[in-house]
Formats: structure tokens, sequence, C-alpha cells
């Protein structure tokens, strides 16, 4: 019997520098996520991790460095960075929804402007992402009607519509109530098990340890540890990361 062989890297990043002004955000990161991984990365605040993200999407353009995601070369200058784009979902802190549109017009929009779907294509499309998000029988509702947990589960369907190869999520949980917070991290779930790439930036620890394939911790700009969760949260080897993790278990 042949070992199964594991999926290439779909996520490539080497070498990433970003400064903002005298402050180095970046120091030559690394990062490689194979296809169907879910991959935590972790840290202190000002560490780098949601600009380690917006980089993946050229939301912010690296100094040096290279990243090809899914065969695409994203910084070289004959690459359309928006259709580029949309082979990349991403999810952010704050939802980002048109108030005066339903959740299911919020989805529409994205498929219509971004793919040029038709009317009725987009609708059914819209309908099928808010049905995996398990909001089927909020399509009607507006934004303000929606908890900030719906929201967010909304702005989900809206990047999951546009059939995204790669899934950024930057601190998705981070801006909802504590109640809130177990509706978005199951639709992640069912995500992660029907085989989507995922890179998440979260401080949801415990979905870490039962989710993820890898754990990146960083800190200051620069990679310090990765491994599977148990290692890096039972055994870490840096002494940064050691500190971080006692933080976390004492609270």
């Amino acid at each position: 019997m042949t070992e199964a062989r594991p999926h290439p890297p779909i996520v490539r990043a080497h070498g990433l520098w970003k400064k903002f002004g005298p402050l180095t955000v970046l120091k030559g990161v690394d990062l490689e996520v194979a296809e169907k991984q879910l991959v935590f990365i972790i840290g202190p605040s000002g560490s780098g991790k949601s600009t380690l993200l917006r980089c993946l999407n050229r939301l912010e353009t690296p100094d040096d460095g290279a990243i090809t995601i899914d065969g695409i070369d994203l910084l070289s200058p004959k690459t359309d960075i928006n259709k580029a784009r949309q082979r990349i979902g991403m999810v952010f802190q704050s939802f980002n929804l048109y108030p005066h549109m339903t959740a299911q017009a919020n989805v529409t929009l994205a498929l219509r402007k971004v793919l040029g779907q038709g009317r009725e294509q987009a609708e059914q499309a819209a309908r099928h992402a808010l049905d995996r998000v398990g909001l089927a029988e909020r399509a009607d509702h507006f934004p303000t009607q929606l908890s900030g947990g719906q929201q967010q589960r909304v702005a989900i369907a809206r990047a999951i519509a546009l059939e995204p190869r790669v899934m950024l999520f930057d601190e998705p949980t981070s801006a909802l109530d504590p109640e809130l917070v177990g509706g978005v991290l199951s639709v992640m779930r069912e995500l992660r098990q029907s085989g989507m790439t995922m890179v998440v930036v979260s401080h949801e620890m415990a979905f870490a340890k039962a989710a993820a394939d890898r754990v990146i911790f960083m800190a200051d700009g620069e990679k310090l540890e990765e491994g599977p969760p148990a290692a890096v949260f039972e055994s870490p080897q840096h002494a940064r990361t050691r500190a971080f993790i006692g933080q976390i278990d004492r609270h």
C-alpha cells in the first residue's frame, strides 16, 4: 500500500518584509499552506499577523519577498490582482455589510459585481451560500435585524459564494459577544471539513487546538515557531511562545 502524498502548497510566501514608516512589521516571513489545510497564526498584538494576511491578498504590498497563491504570482506586475482575488476569500473583524441591503442582496451583489453573474444565477448561489452558514431563513433580513454573529456569517457566505480556493480569516470573532462566537466557529469548522484551505488569525485557542493542522507563533514581525497544535500548545520550544501560552492559560 502506497502512502498518500501530501497536497502541494497552494499558498507560498517567501521572505516577506513590510515597513510602515520607521516600523518594520514583517521581517523575512515564510509561509506555506498545503491544499485543504487549516493553518492558525497566533501571537501578541502588533506581531505582524494581520499584515501577513493582508499581504496574502495584496491589500498590503510587501516591500520584499514573493507570494504565490494557486499558482498565481501575486506580486507580478502582469497579474490582474482583482481576478486573482476571486480565488482568495477574506473575512475581517468588521462585517462590512451594506446596511440598506438584505443578507441575500449583500451576497448577490458580490456575485454580480465580481463574477458578472445574472440575477437568477447570483440569487441561487447566494441562497446556497447562506444555507451553508445556517442563515437560509434570514435571507430577507437587513443587517440591523441580525446579531453580530449572524452578520459575520453573512460576510462568510459572501466570501464562499465566490468559490475561492483559499479563505483568510482576520480575527473573525473578536468583535462578537462571547455567546455569539460559537456560531461563527461552527461555520468555520464546517468549511474545514468540506476541504477549504484556510489561514486564520485569531485568539480562539480552543478552536486552534481542535481544528488546526498547524499553528504558527509570531512575535515582533517574525515567525518564531510552528508545528502541530499539540506541540506548540503543550511543549513550545521558544521562550516567547512559552510566555504567550502561559499567559493564555492563566486567563
